[in-house]
């Protein structure tokens, strides 16, 4: 029930007269910190104690006293329950936010900076790292204000001011979030050469930005913007280089690398299609690369180099190039085309070692280098016995962990290897082994779990398709991948996760708040 209660005293005493003085009563026990002692040395004490009765107020006019509050005087016993009362004492906020300040209000300023484009949507914190840090620095340097990535009163002001701009930067700026969209500039063919990655927005950047908004029919004012910045790492922008579609003695070459490494299924012709594509990916998931298809600058270095790391399907793998060797598995005879899934399962697993002992190879079951050059050439010896048998694992909607310990073993193996990164710096893009984003600790993790995944974004992770997909967040458990917005992290059971967190500049244990519920997007499970 909502009350209202007013202070009455004898029927001389008028309304005001009575409130005066409970006002004086109230501000003597704060600034005596509630002690009886201290506020009778301060406060001069009347000759007679004066009455005062609390009274309730309601819809009506009638009047009832509060049980055992009937009288409050200075001396009186009624007055020991009010001097108990706990006065709330907070820290005050602090003039400068600087590198290692702890305050509360640190998270209504990280909050602010992701809204604004600032920085990497993440839980907030108490806490003012380097990450908030870079964040502030950028802002700053947008908004003309001495580049310090310290938060003074001025600058404070500006970020929390209702009109202020969303992230942008264009021709003249400089710093490591400029050296981010060059690199990627550069992976899609809109920088010609590396060389030009300086972490400097000078006139070729620019000519860069405009090239991209213009095939990708955004406003040519070659800055990067919200809609420019989101466009780079999205599945829709359009490259600057070789696509599919594409024919050339370019193509032709990467094809035939493609199929010396074990990735290209087909025979080389020049022309980017399907297969090329589908190889192309394998390759860029296998070698630590973005996943986009495009046989860009960096892909092209990677491919021609001694480094790069040849194709290798084996039990627990899913994807188009599981499916391209199932097919021709099956082409040979050495697999039903029911089993063609797309799954590397026990059924698949024993057609490759029935196809590599019937064409004199070492048969482990898994296509490496020299078992995709047989089954891609032209002298191949068919199954004489039919199609492989096996187990349950070979249905298509099943995935594995890389291990045969099981659904809890696999979870387990999982959390633990993410809890042996506790501490690990935060860092945009990077994907391990000593230092981390969000999307790329994931990633790490997974792989030294077993699980063959590719990297890709968080904002990739809302249609990886492949694994269980988890629409409530009350279903979650450890082992999931959780999906926020902007952000990723792994479920490590009893209502945590761990993440490379950019608000706390590391990766950490933490709780499932209510901010990773506000901003749930899916889960994916892995195991089981």
């Amino acid at each position: 029930m909502n009350r209202k209660y007013r202070w009455i005293g004898k029927k001389n005493r008028t309304n005001a007269d009575s409130v005066m003085m409970i006002a004086a009563v109230f501000a003597a026990l704060i600034l005596a910190g509630c002690d009886s002692a201290a506020y009778r040395g301060q406060i001069e004490q009347p000759t007679q104690p004066q009455e005062v009765n609390i009274i309730t107020e309601e819809s009506g006019p009638q009047e009832e006293v509060l049980e055992g509050l009937g009288r409050i005087t200075p001396g009186g016993p009624e007055y020991d329950i009010l001097k108990d009362l706990p006065v709330p004492e907070t820290e005050p906020a602090p003039e400068y936010y600087r590198i290692g300040v702890a305050h509360e209000s640190v998270v209504k300023l990280q909050e602010r900076l992701m809204e604004l484009g600032f920085m990497d949507n993440d839980e907030p914190t108490e806490y003012y790292g380097t990450v908030t840090q870079a964040a502030v620095k950028s802002f700053q340097r947008q908004n003309h204000l001495a580049q310090d990535g310290i938060v003074g009163p001025s600058t404070w002001e500006a970020i929390m001011d209702p009109s202020a701009k969303y992230y942008a930067t264009q021709n003249g700026d400089q710093g490591e979030d400029i050296q981010r969209i060059q690199v990627r500039l550069y992976e899609l063919g809109y920088l010609a050469t590396e060389d030009l990655v300086t972490g400097n927005f000078g006139d070729k950047t620019e000519e860069a930005v405009k090239k991209l908004q213009q095939l990708n029919d955004l406003d040519q004012d070659g800055k990067v913007g919200q809609r420019t910045l989101n466009l780079l790492y999205s599945d829709e922008i359009k490259p600057n280089l070789l696509a599919y579609g594409d024919q050339s003695e370019v193509v032709l070459a990467a094809q035939e690398r493609l199929k010396t490494l074990g990735y290209l299924t087909t025979a080389p012709d020049g022309a980017y299609g399907l297969d090329t594509s589908v190889a192309l990916k394998q390759f860029q998931s296998r070698n630590d690369l973005v996943v986009d298809g495009y046989l860009g600058p960096s892909t092209r270095a990677v491919l021609n180099s001694s480094q790069a790391v040849p194709n290798g399907l084996s039990l627990g793998d899913q994807g188009d190039s599981v499916e391209r060797v199932q097919q021709l598995l099956s082409k040979y005879g050495y697999l039903s085309s029911a089993h063609v899934t797309g799954y590397y399962g026990e059924v698949t697993e024993n057609a490759v070692k029935s196809f590599q002992k019937n064409n004199s190879l070492s048969n482990d079951g898994s296509v490496g280098m020299q078992t995709m050059a047989k089954l891609t050439g032209d002298n191949v010896r068919r199954s004489t016995g039919g199609p492989a048998t096996g187990g349950s694992g070979s249905s298509g909607g099943k995935t594995s962990g890389g291990s045969s310990s099981g659904v809890s073993g696999g979870a387990g193996t999982l959390i633990s290897i993410a809890s042996s990164k506790l501490g690990c710096p935060y860092v945009y893009g990077a994907k391990g082994p000593n230092s981390f984003d969000c999307s790329g600790f994931v990633y790490w993790c997974l792989n030294q779990a077993g699980v063959r995944q590719s990297y890709i974004t968080s904002s990739g992770w809302r249609s990886v398709g492949k694994y269980t997909k988890i629409t409530s967040f009350n279903n979650l458990q450890a082992g999931d991948i959780i999906v926020v917005s902007g952000h990723v992290g792994i479920v490590a059971g009893g209502g945590t996760v761990i993440d490379a967190s950019s608000s706390n500049g590391k990766v950490v244990h933490r709780s499932l708040s209510s901010w990773w519920r506000n901003n749930f997007i899916c889960g994916w499970r892995i195991f089981g």
